[in-house]
């Protein structure tokens, strides 16, 4: 009898945004509440498995836009352990990310995150030019 093997790729469509910012998950999230016109929550922290150091925990918050079906998830970089969620890119705090956009235009978004008090800087990347893009998969 033949085998047969099941391959399932990942669904990297989406977008992400790094954010630099000093301040506290909560503290930032309000702030981007409030440009953004959105009510991010905080939901279940978010655990990666790593072979090598266990599981990390990073803060979670997330948003569902009924009217543009429209996504958004706001991750720490840093786990409480002090790990990071997306190793390569150690310099970035947060991540948004931001699945099923269709209407939103990321050089806009990007634009009134900067001019945030609570953000240093913000930009947008390509995901699969990330090495650890995997953690990113929920």
């Amino acid at each position: 009898m033949a085998k047969l093997k099941l391959e399932l790729d990942d669904d990297y469509d989406f977008d992400l945004i790094g954010i630099c910012s000093s301040f506290t998950d909560y503290r930032l999230c309000w702030g981007i509440n409030q440009s953004l016109s959105i009510r991010l929550e905080r939901s279940e922290d978010y655990s990666v498995e790593n072979k090598k150091d266990g599981e990390s925990f990073f803060s979670f918050y997330e948003y569902f836009n009924e009217s543009t079906e429209e996504d958004y998830f706001l991750i720490k970089n840093q786990s409480y352990t002090y790990k990071k969620l997306i190793p390569e890119q150690d310099k970035i705090d947060y991540f948004l990310i931001i699945k099923n956009n269709y209407e939103t235009n990321i050089d806009d978004l990007v634009t009134k995150l900067k001019a945030l008090d609570s953000v240093l800087t913000a930009f947008s990347f390509n995901v699969e030019d990330l090495k650890s893009k995997s953690n990113l998969i929920f």
